[in-house]
């Protein structure tokens, strides 16, 4: 079971040449239930909104892609956020330690580049 960490997502969706052997291979297997947190959109959505990021779609149309690619959109449960409550103050982006509480809370693996994140007590693949 795993967790698309957002640039996991981006690059997924429109550049999958950037995502590594390990994680396309999971996602493109579809033997195993691959989440995407909701906060991934909202990531993406206030990014492209200040200029940081160029997306070629919708949000909207985003979320019905990765439900047509079998990705289930993982929504915020008030579970994962008295696990935020936990992590120690090693990330300071508020969407990766949403997504990595996310993770702790319902034992999904993250799948993602980024290098900060396996500093926490979570499984990472990339």
């Amino acid at each position: 079971m795993y967790l698309l960490d957002t640039n996991a997502l981006l690059y997924f969706l429109y550049d999958s040449d950037n995502l590594s052997k390990r994680a396309a291979d999971v996602i493109y297997s579809n033997n195993d239930r691959i989440c995407v947190s909701i906060v991934s959109l909202w990531e993406i959505a206030i990014k492209a909104s200040i200029g940081k990021l160029e997306i070629r779609s919708s949000i909207s149309k985003i979320a019905e892609t990765c439900e047509k690619e079998q990705l289930e959109l993982l929504p915020v449960k008030p579970f994962h956020l008295d696990e935020i409550g936990q992590l120690p103050a090693i990330h300071g982006d508020p969407f990766d330690r949403m997504i990595i509480s996310q993770a702790i809370a319902e034992d999904l693996t993250i799948i993602t580049k980024d290098a900060v994140i396996p500093q926490y007590p979570v499984k990472v693949l990339w």
